[in-house]
């Protein structure tokens, strides 16, 4: 167990190129259509928008750290004080804009339009693009635990693939094992595509969940005890019976947001 929490840990240090808790400097764009986000490389569809209340992002690679990222939170802020807020948005990620050298972001043009001052919503989206400061958040679903969906895909019992939705704090899942519940025989998930996780390897009976997240400078198992029952059906939405609330701390300088007020 130890060497595949280090093994995943020195993967994810080893791709790691920014401090994602410092503010930082960039531009952003918007999709007219939200559908664009929703059914972005993250895989999320249609529920994108009940975890953000449509208030999408599309980040570029560093950002959205081949699927790692799907799913972060984020404040933006745009810096045109003639027709933008103080307060900013918040986004959820659901896509990858990897070929984008233009902008870290593309928003929804629901988030886009929230960083105009009253009034000057269809102002702000005549710009088109914007420079913007922003910073990774914790995510925040007060009452809702970390969930589990079933994909269309999945063949009970040959194949399993699944998506972790409402993900709190300010971490990233590295790495996914399945059991029987009760049983400490684990087998590992391998990440498919964006927040998708499957193996074909997958147990009998009802299926327990742990979790290696980015934690404070390390990592930790998060062990979701009981969630998938033995007769699991494709489409359905399972509750963890948690959520996660670390918040991940790079080892790097320390930043100084303090202009963010």
């Amino acid at each position: 167990m130890a060497f595949f929490l280090l093994f995943f840990l020195s993967l994810l240090a080893s791709s790691a190129t920014a401090c994602d808790r410092c503010l930082h400097q960039s531009k952003a764009s918007y999709f007219s259509k939200a559908s664009a986000l929703s059914t972005g490389a993250c895989g999320y569809g249609s529920l994108a928008l009940d975890i953000s209340g449509g208030h999408l992002a599309g980040g570029v690679a560093s950002l959205f750290k081949n699927g790692a990222g799907c799913g972060a939170c984020f404040e933006i802020r745009c810096k045109n004080p003639s027709v933008c807020n103080k307060k900013g948005t918040r986004v959820v990620l659901t896509d990858d804009l990897s070929h984008n050298n233009e902008t870290d972001f593309v928003l929804s043009s629901r988030a886009f339009s929230a960083m105009a001052q009253k009034g000057k919503g269809q102002q702000i989206l005549k710009l088109g693009i914007v420079d913007i400061e922003y910073k990774r958040v914790p995510c925040n679903y007060q009452n809702q635990n970390l969930a589990v969906r079933v994909e269309e895909s999945s063949k009970n019992p040959d194949y399993l693939a699944i998506k972790f939705l409402y993900q709190g704090g300010q971490t990233e899942i590295v790495a996914v094992d399945v059991a029987q519940v009760g049983s400490s025989n684990w087998s590992f998930m391998s990440r498919n595509n964006g927040a998708v996780w499957d193996t074909n390897r997958v147990p009998t009976g009802a299926l327990q969940f742990r979790l290696v997240v980015t934690a404070g400078y390390d990592g930790k198992w998060i062990w979701a005890k009981n969630v998938l029952p033995s007769d699991w059906k494709n489409g359905v939405i399972y509750d963890s019976g948690l959520q996660i609330t670390d918040i991940a701390q790079e080892g790097c300088s320390p930043c100084d947001d303090s202009i963010w007020s």
